[in-house]
């Protein structure tokens, strides 16, 4: 991840760029192609090259307010979808199921959260969703939706209880939902942080198990100072660009 300048921003109608790397939506194959073209940070510097393809399934029109102000919004464009990743790196070219989503926001997460944790698991049917939020003035918020394979989400009235299970390799304590008497494992990790972790986690849900991806996110931790100083490293900043941005409409 680089943050990057304005020069390096380019949007039109169906695209974004930025830097090297752009996000596409091709309208006649409905699908969405993201090109990447980057440099990872330290301690392993390499060159990530190669696109992902994504064909969702269903797209939804659901936004979900993460805030009363509405200072944070989590849009599930595609909850379920098939991918096809192309990378050129060795085992990096296979396809899949997955999804896509985004989040917006007019403040720093920061200033509005401690903590939350997040998942997203494939279900008979769609998939199943889970936001368990503590706001920065400690009060807390739960959201859990289901998705069919259209994309048409509905509130899931009587979602199982949040469940502890081990703590991530930076000690990030984790919980996601899962059904009484069952308790989640994580499967793989994903992204380990000191603030952050994000893995494949395997949970009971209404009697199904299911492997999906799950985040948890400690803000506490991201305000300490020598965390903000670090991620300084592992996230450059390019202020210039060479020439202007085009993107491909």
């Amino acid at each position: 991840m680089t943050d990057r300048g304005r020069a390096a921003l380019g949007q039109t109608q169906h695209s974004l760029t930025i830097g090297p790397s752009s996000v596409t939506w091709d309208d006649t194959e409905k699908c969405l192609r993201i090109k990447i073209d980057e440099i990872s940070s330290l301690p392993l510097i390499s060159r990530i090259r190669g696109t992902v393809t994504l064909r969702p399934k269903g797209i939804t029109q659901v936004e979900l307010p993460l805030t009363a102000q509405g200072t944070h919004i989590w849009r599930p464009f595609a909850p379920s979808a098939d991918i096809d990743v192309d990378l050129d790196m060795p085992g990096w070219t296979w396809s899949g199921h997955g999804y896509f989503d985004a989040n917006f926001g007019t403040r720093a997460l920061e200033q509005d959260f401690n903590y939350w944790t997040w998942a997203r698991f494939p279900v008979q049917g769609g998939a199943k969703c889970f936001y368990d939020l503590e706001l920065r003035d400690g009060t807390h918020e739960q959201h859990a939706l289901h998705f069919d394979t259209q994309g048409i989400g509905q509130q899931i009235k009587a979602p199982p209880p949040p469940t502890k299970f081990s703590r991530s390799l930076w000690a990030v304590a984790r919980n996601t939902r899962c059904d009484q008497g069952k308790r989640p494992k994580q499967v793989k990790s994903l992204l380990d942080a000191p603030f952050y972790s994000r893995a494949m986690v395997e949970t009971t849900l209404l009697g199904e198990t299911t492997t999906g991806v799950f985040e948890a996110l400690d803000l506490h931790r991201f305000r300490n100072p020598a965390i903000l100083a670090m991620l300084a490293v592992r996230v450059p900043r390019r202020a210039s660009w060479p020439g202007s941005v085009t993107p491909e409409d």
